[in-house]
């Protein structure tokens, strides 16, 4: 057993930060933004250049998040034998899916009513630590090859349907991100969870690239070299509509639709072309992460350290901040409480800000949240005996 105690990596943790803080836009745009309760950003008949490309940025969030875990888990495992990884990972799994369903839940909808309930990036992050769990004790080079067989065929069964209820909503669960009615709950599975638990095995052997052993040179030419692949591979699958996506891109009446089109890669669940576009730059910034040491680099790094603690914390303040806004502007405070999704609340239309505001609410709320994330930093680096810190 390995009982060596493996230092942050800062460039792990200034990308965490980076893809976290541009998940936060995402949010902000679907509590804020005025064109985010008429229209999808990916809708070619009504949307713009801007609002795409506000919603396509925000894209790298969830790989990069779920490919990390891995990684971190793969840190863990350094200190901690492969039976001991693996009930850790299968309690901090169970634990983000209660978390899912309970607190995420009310952050998102201000009640904790179950008749819906919604299975997203939190849930799909606790169902892979599980599927971890047991992978680990497989060999390496087959969980590799499983992994990547998953990820580059699973577009293959795009567009599968079955005729019986019940095989069409396990399918739901597995590769369809699609709504589910029982005769109580309305579940909506927005993260079905095939590629997503093939990812995160690939983010934990990709640690082994941070073993101290492992020289400097020899760890940035790989990032380089799989970054570099990742985002040839996706040009060319894309540009000659070869393969990866449910739908092709098409010419439009403009260069700036034509782009949309051509950008516009599905993530529910996540096609081969939208992980190798997203996948790929994030590598190949970590090539380079090590090498940024301003003060945005470290203010990045302080939120890559306390990922689900700012995670939740930002849900909170972007809905009650948006709650205030919509009273403030002629709403009620009721039509901020969630039934499913804010953006499909029929009481909010007509209500928002323009992208441009936004984006500087947006920026307010970054500002705002750092204080909090850098005091649970320090808190967590003073108190490391104290076990359920792990699971925040």
């Amino acid at each position: 057993m390995h009982k060596v105690r493996h230092p942050r990596i800062q460039s792990i943790d200034l990308l965490r930060g980076l893809v976290m803080v541009i998940m936060a836009l995402d949010h902000v745009r679907d509590y804020f933004n005025s064109d985010a309760f008429l229209y999808a950003p990916e809708d070619l008949s009504q949307t713009n250049i801007a609002v795409f490309f506000t919603r396509f940025i925000t894209h790298f969030c969830a790989p990069v998040f779920v490919f990390l875990a891995g990684t971190s888990a793969f840190f863990v495992s350094l200190r901690r034998t492969k039976k001991e990884l693996s009930i850790w990972l299968i309690k901090r799994g169970l634990w983000l899916v209660i978390l899912e369903v309970t607190i995420i839940k009310f952050a998102w909808m201000f009640q904790l009513n179950y008749s819906s309930v919604l299975l997203q990036v939190i849930w799909v992050l606790g169902i892979s630590m599980v599927i971890l769990a047991g992978l680990i004790h497989l060999p390496k080079k087959f969980v590799l090859t499983l992994c990547l067989i998953a990820i580059f065929g699973h577009n293959l069964f795009d567009g599968i349907s079955f005729t019986t209820s019940g095989a069409n909503n396990l399918w739901t669960f597995l590769h369809v991100q699609n709504l589910i009615p029982t005769s109580n709950v309305l579940w909506f599975v927005g993260y079905p969870i095939i590629p997503w638990i093939f990812l995160m095995p690939l983010g934990y052997y990709f640690g082994n690239l941070y073993l101290p052993e492992i020289k400097q040179s020899h760890r940035l030419k790989r990032l380089k070299q799989m970054g570099i692949v990742s985002i040839a591979l996706f040009f060319i699958l894309r540009t000659f509509n070869v393969y990866g996506n449910p739908t092709d891109w098409v010419f439009q009446d403009s260069f700036e639709l034509t782009l949309v089109s051509y950008f516009n890669v599905a993530k529910y669940p996540p096609s081969l072309l939208y992980l190798l576009i997203t996948l790929g730059p994030s590598v190949l910034l970590l090539a380079y992460a090590d090498q940024w040491k301003d003060k945005l680099a470290k203010f990045l790094i302080t939120i890559g350290r306390v990922p689900m603690f700012y995670y939740i914390i930002h849900l909170f303040v972007i809905h009650l901040l948006a709650l205030i806004a919509a009273v403030l502007t002629g709403f009620k405070a009721e039509d901020m409480v969630i039934d499913l999704w804010v953006t499909m609340e029929p009481g909010l239309r007509g209500y928002g800000f323009s992208l441009g505001i936004v984006y500087l609410i947006w920026l307010g709320i970054i500002i705002l949240l750092y204080p909090f994330c850098k005091w649970y930093d320090n808190y967590k680096t003073n108190n490391k005996e104290k076990w359920w810190l792990s699971y925040l």
